[in-house]
C-alpha cells in the first residue's frame, strides 16, 4: 500500500533538492537589469496622455465616423497608428490589420473592423518566429450597443487597456528580445470581439507560433462601486479545460490524468504572477482560475478558441455605474465612462506586470516540447523526458513540482543541459512541470508531462 507524501516529508524533499539545486544551477536573479529598466520607465502620465487623447474622440463605436481627423474610430484608429510609428523610431513595424464584416447582430451594415498592429521582431534566430501578444481594444459603446453617435468616452473600457498596450510598445521598443513581441489596439471587441477573432483565426490559419496571448480590458480604476479602493492587485483570468467543441487527444490525457489546473494558459498565468510580482513590489496578480467574469468575455477568448494560451488582465472591482452607460446624472450620481473615474497610476502599475511578464517571456527559452511520464512499469519514482531545445544560449532544464492541492510551483531542482531526469517523488502525490533555462538564467514556463508507456 502506498500512502500520500505527507507535507513534513515534502517539505523535506524540497529542501534538499534546492540545496542540491543551488550549487549547479545557474544564477537565476531575482531582478534582471534590463526588465527593471522597463519597469521604471513605465510611466502614468504618459497613460493619461494616450487615455485623455483617446477620450478626446468623442466616440469610438465601431460603426462611427471615419472621415473625420478629430471624430470617431477612424480618427482614433490613425491617431494609434501614428504615435507607435514615432515612437517605435523604426524598431516598430507598425500596420493595419483589417478585413470587412458582414452584417450581423451587432453590425447593421457590413463594416470595415481595423486592427493597429506594432511587432517589435526578435533577435534571436531560434527564437523570432515565436510570438507573445498583448492587446487593448479601442472602440467603445454607450448602453445601446448600436448606437454609434452619442458621445461614447470608454475611458477605462478599453482606453485603459490601449494606454497600457502603447505605452509598453514604445517603452519595449528600446530593447531587444530574442523572441517577438506583438502590441495590439484591437477593434470590434464591443461587437463580439471581431478583431481579435479575425487575427487569432489568421494565425491559426498561417500556423504563427503564439506562444502567449494576454489581453487588458478595464484596468483603469482601483475604486469600486462604494468607493472602497484597492490598488494593491489585479485578477489574471486564467482558463483550465478549454470550452472546444472536439477535445484533442492530448488535452483528453491531461484530464485524465488530473492535469485540469496545468493547462497551457495556466501555466502561463502562474510565470506572469511569479515574475509581475518580482518585479512591481507590493502588488499582487490575483489568477482567477476561469475563462472570464461570469459568463462574460473579451479578446484572450478567440486566441483561446484557435488553441493558444491566453489570459486577461481586468481591475479588482468593476463599477458599471461607469461601464457601457450613457453619460448623464441621475439623483445626483454621475454615469458614464469618464476619464475622471481613472486611476492612471494603477492602470501604470498593471502596465508594469504586463511589461515585466512580456520582457522575462521573450527573453527566455521556449517551453520544453513532447515532456512526457515513461509509465511503462509501475514505480514510486517518477522518470521524465523531454524534447532538446534549440536556442544557442540554453543553459539546461529545470525540473518543478508542488502538491495537488497549491496552485503555484513548490520546488524546483536544475537538472543539467540533459533530455530526462527521474525523482525519487512519486508522480501519484505531485504534479511535475519541466522548463528551460537559458545561460542569463531567464527561465520559460513549465510544460506539463502527458503519460508515455
Amino acid at each position: 500500500m502506498h500512502f500520500p507524501l505527507t507535507s513534513a516529508a515534502l517539505a523535506a524533499l524540497l529542501t534538499t533538492a534546492g540545496a542540491m539545486a543551488a550549487a549547479a544551477e545557474p544564477a537565476l536573479p531575482k531582478r534582471q537589469a534590463d526588465i527593471d529598466a522597463i519597469v521604471r520607465e513605465i510611466s502614468p502620465q504618459r497613460i493619461h496622455g494616450y487615455i485623455e487623447k483617446l477620450v478626446g474622440f468623442g466616440t469610438r463605436h465601431t460603426m462611427s465616423e471615419t472621415e473625420s481627423d478629430t471624430r470617431g474610430i477612424g480618427a482614433a484608429r490613425r491617431w494609434i497608428k501614428a504615435e507607435l510609428e514615432r515612437c517605435g523610431a523604426g524598431r516598430l513595424q507598425v500596420s493595419f490589420d483589417s478585413h470587412v464584416h458582414p452584417v450581423m447582430a451587432r453590425l447593421s451594415r457590413p463594416t470595415e473592423i481595423v486592427n493597429v498592429v506594432a511587432t517589435l521582431p526578435g533577435a534571436q534566430a531560434e527564437s523570432k518566429d515565436r510570438l507573445y501578444v498583448v492587446s487593448g481594444h479601442y472602440d467603445s459603446r454607450v448602453t445601446d450597443v448600436m448606437d454609434a453617435t452619442s458621445d461614447a468616452p470608454g475611458a477605462n473600457d478599453d482606453a485603459s487597456g490601449t494606454a497600457a498596450v502603447m505605452e509598453m510598445a514604445c517603452v519595449m521598443a528600446k530593447h531587444k528580445f530574442d523572441a517577438t513581441l506583438v502590441f495590439m489596439a484591437v477593434a470590434a471587441e464591443e461587437q463580439g470581439l471581431l478583431g481579435a477573432g479575425h487575427w487569432a483565426e489568421q494565425a491559426r490559419k498561417n500556423n504563427v507560433n503564439v506562444a502567449g496571448m494576454f489581453t487588458n480590458d478595464i484596468i483603469g480604476s482601483s475604486y469600486n462601486e462604494h468607493g472602497k479602493r484597492d490598488n494593491t492587485q489585479v485578477r489574471l483570468f486564467a482558463e483550465g479545460i478549454p470550452a472546444l467543441k472536439e477535445v484533442p487527444d492530448g488535452l483528453r490525457t491531461l484530464i485524465q490524468t488530473g492535469g485540469e489546473n496545468d493547462s497551457p494558459s495556466r501555466q502561463l498565468a502562474r510565470h506572469v504572477k511569479e515574475t509581475g510580482e518580482r518585479y512591481v513590489k507590493n502588488f499582487k496578480v490575483t489568477v482567477v482560475q476561469r475563462r472570464d467574469r461570469y459568463l462574460r468575455g473579451g479578446d484572450h477568448i478567440p486566441f483561446l478558441e484557435q488553441g493558444y494560451a491566453a489570459l486577461r488582465f481586468t481591475e479588482p472591482a468593476e463599477d458599471f455605474r461607469h461601464q457601457h452607460q450613457d453619460l448623464r446624472k441621475e439623483s445626483g450620481v454621475q454615469y458614464g465612462d469618464l476619464l475622471e473615474f481613472v486611476d492612471v497610476d494603477y492602470t501604470a502599475k498593471v502596465a508594469r506586470v504586463n511589461a515585466a511578464a512580456l520582457a522575462s517571456l521573450a527573453q527566455a527559452p521556449a517551453a520544453p516540447q513532447q515532456v512526457k511520464v515513461l509509465t511503462a512499469k509501475l514505480d514510486n519514482r517518477t522518470e521524465l523526458t523531454w524534447q532538446a531545445n534549440a536556442e544557442p544560449d540554453l543553459a539546461g532544464y529545470r525540473v518543478v513540482w508542488r502538491e495537488t492541492t497549491a496552485a503555484s510551483w513548490q520546488g524546483a531542482k536544475f537538472v543539467g543541459n540533459v533530455t530526462s531526469y527521474t525523482s525519487e517523488l512519486s508522480k501519484d502525490n505531485v504534479f511535475f512541470g519541466v522548463q528551460a533555462v537559458d545561460k542569463d538564467g531567464n527561465v520559460s514556463p513549465a510544460t506539463y508531462p502527458l503519460p508515455q508507456r
